[in-house]
């Protein structure tokens, strides 16, 4: 598997597909409605994540949110300078502020994901309601 397009869940956590792993992390959208984010709970590299369940959360001023993992697989990296600077989330969430990488265990999660086009729909369905 090659590199492959950005996809987001409807939990807006990000995926972007990379040679069998995909990295993670929180859309824009998800970190400008947070705000500030002051904490970050890593996932353990080595965990099992199962799609749909928690793998991380983030903390801001306004809330704690726990992260649905949009594909399953296993942890095999987490991105450790966000224990000492969460906040690298709201500054660049694609490239700075990613939160781990997966081993990808089933490839067909992926095409049940938005495109970053349909993502963009869907939230501004979500926002004129």
């Amino acid at each position: 598997m090659s590199s492959g397009a950005l996809k987001i869940s409807e939990d807006h956590v990000w995926v972007q597909p990379q040679d069998g792993e995909a990295r993670v992390g929180i859309s824009d959208f998800a970190a400008e409605a947070l705000g500030t984010i002051i904490y970050v709970e890593l996932p353990e590299v080595g965990n099992e994540v199962t799609r749909g369940e928690p793998f991380a959360a983030v903390e801001s001023g306004k809330a704690s949110v726990e992260l649905t993992a949009p594909i399953s697989g296993r942890v095999t990296e987490v991105n450790e300078e966000l224990e000492d600077t969460p906040d690298l989330i709201n500054q660049d969430t694609f490239a700075k502020g990613w939160i781990a990488v997966l081993s990808v265990k089933d490839g067909s999660e992926l095409d049940e994901l938005m495109t970053k086009a349909e993502y963009d729909m869907f939230i501004a369905v979500g926002e004129e309601h």
